[in-house]
């Protein structure tokens, strides 16, 4: 089956086929954590802006800047846009940091009924952090015109004139042909929205920093499930407009982060969890995209997620996200048990592989295609993000195998340091 773009002749990009059950001819693949860290350009873009990853996600330049990144090297087929689960906190007014070699430090974590009532009487892009919320609909849409639309189909990046990068640097000819790669014969790359899964969110502003098991939250979960109800819709909402501004300004797909989900009983996760996360979800689905004219799939993605697969897809998702420990077997068995079946699956590389040589690396990525073919569609992705040590060429040559194509894989082989 081959599913044409609105108003045109062509294809969809691959992503989006697989998203809805489509085999295209060449498997999609894109990198949680693509942008960032193991990118020498952007540790770059770091330095010269000198200020926080999270004013960086609400700089529309920058946060592009780094969004196209990974999509110029690595030619995968979607732009996951640069961004983070905190920032919608932080656009709801609510004082949150990254602090380095810790992860997301709440100013107030919230601990019981008063907590509660103080946080949900914040609203998303509420006083002054409106301008925030505009400035991630501009982010996605400078880089949706970069890698254009059913609307600008054309042969080569260039022909649509994104000649310049979004902080107005002439892109490169080795650049230019990772946007051509990724276009495939779509001629556009989708971008992909997303957003933290209203459980990590209400883990993370009840422990007020990361944690091993999520005593706290799961305490009041149980204690109190009056004031855990109103946290839970508060976080549910919040995350569900955040995918809706990336969705209404340009992305054609969007994924739910749920990073905690997998401390869970499947008990408390059906019955406590799941509904917020199917809330959120119906949120981001009720806004429509501009580049295809509709609502968006869903990605659905947790870490220790194997026993509540079937639960995570019956929150509404169209598609669901598979981690490094579980096979993709055991996925799409654990899958057929949901409510309306088979879904299309993204997965599940281990991350850990991309330092352990060619060999072991190229086999995994076979074993993963091959898995994925009992699927009704397959998104490569890692069963997690890209460590931030990773040889960035080892990832364009991930691509390059899950495409088929040796003209990239010699791309791939051929050192390449982008202008600064």
């Amino acid at each position: 089956m081959s599913v044409a773009a609105p108003n045109s002749s062509r294809p969809l990009p691959a992503l989006l086929r697989a998203l809805t059950g489509d085999r295209p001819d060449r498997t999609p693949v894109w990198f949680m954590r693509q942008a960032g860290r193991s990118l020498p350009e952007y540790r770059t873009l770091r330095e010269r802006a000198a200020i926080s990853m999270l004013d960086v996600c609400l700089r529309p330049d920058l946060a592009a800047e780094a969004t196209l990144q990974p999509v110029r090297r690595h030619g995968v087929d979607a732009a996951v846009f640069f961004s983070d689960i905190m920032v919608p906190l932080r656009l709801a007014g609510v004082g949150v940091r990254i602090e380095p070699g810790v992860g997301p430090v709440m100013a107030e974590p919230v601990r019981d009924a008063a907590d509660i009532a103080k946080l949900t009487a914040h609203q998303y892009g509420q006083d002054e952090w409106a301008d925030g919320v505009q400035a991630v609909a501009d982010g996605v849409a400078t880089v949706v015109r970069e890698l254009g639309t059913p609307a600008t189909l054309s042969a080569t990046p260039t022909a649509l004139g994104r000649s310049l990068t979004p902080l107005g640097r002439e892109l490169t000819e080795r650049e230019l042909a990772g946007l051509a790669h990724s276009a495939d014969v779509a001629g556009w790359t989708p971008v992909l929205g997303f957003g933290g899964a209203p459980f990590t969110l209400a883990a993370y502003l009840v422990e007020g920093r990361p944690s091993r098991d999520h005593l706290a939250a799961r305490s009041l979960m149980h204690a109190d499930p009056a004031s855990w109800e109103r946290l839970m819709t508060w976080c549910a909402e919040l995350t569900g407009q955040f995918i809706a501004t990336q969705v209404k300004a340009g992305a054609s797909a969007a994924q739910l982060f749920d990073s905690w989900a997998g401390a869970l009983s499947p008990q408390d996760y059906r019955d406590r969890v799941a509904p917020y996360s199917a809330l959120a979800i119906a949120r981001a689905r009720e806004a429509t995209s501009p580049t295809t004219g509709q609502s968006v799939p869903l990605i659905h993605f947790g870490t220790g997620t194997a026993r509540i697969l079937a639960d995570m897809h019956d929150t509404g998702a169209q598609a669901v996200g598979v981690d490094d420990r579980t096979s993709l077997a055991e996925a799409l068995a654990a899958l057929s048990r949901s409510r309306t079946g088979l879904c299309p699956v993204q997965g599940n590389v281990d991350p850990a592989l991309l330092a352990a040589g060619p060999a072991p690396l190229e086999r995994a990525v076979a074993d993963c295609l091959e898995a994925g073919r009992a699927a009704p569609g397959h998104v490569v992705n890692l069963g997690h993000g890209v460590p931030p040590t990773t040889d960035p060429a080892v990832l364009t040559s991930v691509v390059a195998q899950v495409h088929g194509s040796a003209d990239w894989r010699q791309v791939a082989a051929v050192p390449w340091e982008p202008r600064a």
